[in-house]
């Protein structure tokens, strides 16, 4: 019984801390290194490059659950039709989503391609607007969950019957996202860029069961960030991060900060360090390097809300590995860049 006793309150402890599982995306701790899954006016938004692709992995609560929370995900985006529009150009850009979720085996997949367009006004600032559509999917096998009629008095028994149908275990949608940037750069050693975006905006329909409500509908998310990059010495960047982001009852704030330090003398190689706190919830720590425009970046959740008497604060582990470049790496040197580099 002392067993059983302790998942109900982990389980309770799961559904309050911040509110985070009602109704919730898939979202990285990482956010600044998963743009298009932040914004999608982000899509060709590179001040220090022409191109870049990248993938994400977060592994969360594997110290609680036998079937941790595993997410996945895959972009592209690159700069076009720069030499055709006037002070302006198109980006472009492609996302894939996977996350595996629980001991009932919930699967999300999401592809998503984007555009975004953006247009520079006068010599020190850009604006940009943006959208995506994609296809998603969910689907959960029901063999591997248990219900409350199916508790024997000291243990959830899946060979019980159980009054509850799943009318469908495997539903799809079309989903859209629109977003708006903005960045100022007064000069080369300061990078100001500030963005919102509205997630879900077609409003779609997911459910498991049969009838159609209210509930059934996603609702709509909005996400808020602002960030900088300020170059404080020749060989140090400092990249300080605020990010907000609500759906329903449910919210997230984060703020934190980046450091990129030269490791030689032409920022071929980088050490990069950060500190995050998702309020409520959790410190993130992270550590990375960059090497010849080729960056990873490891991050640890460590839980500070009261899910960590249960998990001992481990909370969750994060990576992130972009690739950015130009075409014509023999003219990078003399094109414009518009943030602080080494």
């Amino acid at each position: 019984m002392k067993a059983c006793f302790k998942i109900l309150v982990l389980t309770i402890l799961l559904f309050q801390v911040n509110g985070q599982l009602y109704a919730q995306d898939l979202h990285f701790s990482q956010f600044f290194n998963s743009p298009l899954t932040t914004n999608p006016a982000n899509t060709g938004f590179l001040p220090d490059a022409d191109y870049r692709v990248g993938a994400n992995f977060r592994n969360q609560w594997s110290s609680i659950l036998a079937a941790p929370y595993k997410t996945v995900s895959a972009f592209a985006d690159a700069q076009v039709f720069r030499d055709r529009l006037d002070n302006g150009w198109l980006g472009i850009g492609g996302l894939l989503l996977s996350d595996v979720a629980g001991s009932g085996g919930l699967r999300s997949t999401k592809i998503y391609g984007s555009i975004a367009y953006h247009q520079m006004l006068g010599n020190s600032s850009l604006l940009s607007a943006g959208f995506n559509v994609g296809w998603a999917n969910k689907r959960i096998d029901q063999s591997r969950l248990k219900f409350p009629d199916q508790f024997d008095g000291r243990f959830f028994d899946g060979t019980l019957p159980t009054s509850v149908i799943l009318t469908n275990t495997n539903v799809s949608y079309f989903d859209m996202q629109v977003g708006v940037n903005y960045a100022y750069f007064p000069d080369e050693d300061i990078y100001i860029n500030g963005g919102y975006s509205i997630h879900h905006v077609n409003r779609p329909r997911e459910t498991f069961f049969g009838e159609s409500s209210e509930t059934s509908i996603i609702p709509m998310r909005h996400i808020g960030f602002v960030n900088a990059l300020v170059k404080v010495d020749p060989r140090v960047i400092l990249n300080p991060n605020i990010y907000y982001t609500n759906q329903a009852k449910a919210s997230e704030f984060m703020v934190g900060l980046n450091a990129n330090y030269d490791l030689g003398n032409s920022g071929e190689k980088q050490l990069i360090a950060g500190l995050y706190y998702r309020n409520g919830d959790a410190i993130i720590p992270m550590l990375g390097f960059e090497i010849k425009n080729i960056r990873f970046t490891f991050s640890y959740d460590a839980t500070t809300s009261p899910l960590r008497n249960f998990n001992n604060m481990q909370g969750a582990q994060e990576m992130s590995l972009i690739k950015k470049g130009f075409y014509n790496e023999t003219g990078s040197a003399s094109k414009a860049v518009l943030c602080p580099r080494f």
